[in-house]
């Protein structure tokens, strides 16, 4: 069986905590039992792989998280990255593509999509198989996971089961879908046996491959990738299954919510106090999570989110704080935090001069055995002081071995690269005009020669 995970969201909801490039599935706050921490996709793949459902998992998503995703998952998952942002349909074609004309899986070979973050248990993973089982018995071409509803609600669809069929079997026939009713339509939808369309499909490749041709037949995954555009951006449920003609839905009756504001993820964490915070003893339903130095103390609060991070602080009453999405756009203008495949960067300092020059100071940690991309910049200069672990640096051609104290210059539209030998922490002074991440080169560099 083949797991493709749809990895996307704009990182708005949960900001200053999240953002473009740390959506709120990379949030480390999920505590495990031995008390470490986890972000959601680290915990869904967890428990894929404690299910023992597959080995094989692909990771569809933008471009912009492709490095979080190795930071966080490494080369254990594989992943394809979209050339833009279309939707669920095309992201799904572009990564069963990927299977069929890279990978070189076989036409019966049984797929399924799910979401990279929901907050479940493993019951939900037992139905993920059920699932598999029934596309490989011919049940239905594309097999559907149907949430239990615990109320009326107006955030998800629904899948509607023929009449007279009840969820207490493997699966059921579907009569049709319902997407985001109002209450009162919700509340009818109920009576009729609804459950919740919890976007987790089941199919043959064969299946979604004959879709995907309609659009596009090429015969590589690098000509489907090229032209991509030629998708139509519209979702998976109504391009495929609000078509297709065999299809049933297999209940799930267990655990499962999306943490995807304040007021949700705040109820899973273990702890009131996240991070170099004291709360005092008259805070009543409050978690406080900060990612700064600084240290914060909280006292007085009732039914309070309090978090910092380098793009922001927030300090909002739970009810309110899903209200944040519309004010994030003017908040930050470029993420103060990101996680790249080598390693972490935070930004420290932004300052802009009177004679318009500018200057960015970063904390930067690359992990042991990784470099950052042998690159150049076109309007800025980079100054270099390394304070812990140690490393190489290339400056052109030049190599130099670096360890804490030293300090280097990699001058405007010169090429250079990182590597670290052990982990390797530096404090970079960018200047110049404009300061941008967009402002980058990169070219091939082996650290073997």
């Amino acid at each position: 069986m083949q797991l493709i995970l749809l990895s996307g969201g704009s990182g708005k909801r949960l900001w200053p905590l999240s953002n473009n490039a740390r959506s709120k599935q990379f949030l480390p706050l999920l505590e495990k039992d031995d008390g470490t921490m986890e972000s959601m996709v680290q915990r869904v793949v967890r428990q894929i792989r404690e299910a023992d459902l597959t080995r094989d998992i692909t990771i569809a998503t933008n471009a912009s998280q492709l490095d979080i995703i190795l930071n966080q998952l490494g080369e254990s998952v594989s992943v394809v990255t979209e050339p833009e942002r279309r939707d669920t349909f095309p992201a799904i074609a572009l990564a069963a593509s990927y299977l069929k004309l890279r990978k070189g899986c076989s036409d019966d070979e049984v797929v399924v999509i799910m979401p990279c973050d929901p907050f479940t248990e493993s019951g939900y993973f037992d139905c993920i198989g059920k699932m598999a089982e029934c596309v490989r018995n011919n049940v239905a071409d594309l097999v559907l996971m149907g949430i239990t509803p615990t109320y009326p609600s107006e955030k998800y669809g629904y899948v509607v089961p023929e009449q007279g069929e009840k969820p207490q079997g493997i699966s059921m026939k579907v009569s049709k879908f319902t997407e985001k009713p109002s209450v009162d339509k919700a509340k009818e939808l109920l009576q009729m046996n609804a459950l919740w369309n919890g976007g987790v499909f089941a199919f043959r490749l064969g299946y979604i491959m004959n879709i995907v041709r309609r659009y596009i037949d090429s015969e590589s995954f690098e000509q489907t990738r090229s032209r991509y555009s030629e998708f139509p951006k519209i979702s998976f449920d109504y391009e495929v299954a609000e078509k297709a003609e065999s299809v049933t839905v297999v209940p799930y009756t267990g655990q499962w919510k999306d943490l995807g504001t304040w007021n949700t993820l705040t109820d899973e964490l273990h702890k009131p106090v996240i991070g170099n915070a004291v709360m005092g003893p008259h805070c009543v339903n409050t978690h406080v999570i900060n990612e700064l130095q600084h240290p914060i103390y909280v006292d007085g609060m009732e039914d309070t989110v309090v978090a910092a991070s380098p793009d922001g602080i927030i300090i909002c009453r739970k009810k309110y704080a899903e209200e944040i999405k519309q004010a994030v756009d003017s908040l930050t203008p470029r993420p103060m935090y990101e996680e790249k495949r080598w390693g972490t960067y935070r930004v420290i300092d932004e300052s802009t001069y009177k004679d318009g020059n500018h200057s960015l100071t970063k904390s930067i940690t690359i992990k042991a055995g990784c470099s950052t991309s042998y690159q150049l910049h076109r309007h800025r200069s980079e100054v270099w002081t390394f304070v812990q672990g140690e490393g190489k640096v290339v400056l052109g051609t030049e190599v130099t071995r670096v360890k804490a104290g030293d300090t280097m210059v990699a001058p405007v539209g010169v090429k250079h690269s990182v590597l670290a030998d052990t982990d390797l922490t530096l404090i970079e002074v960018q200047c110049g005009h404009p300061l941008s991440e967009e402002d980058v080169e990169r070219y091939e560099w082996s650290w073997n020669e």
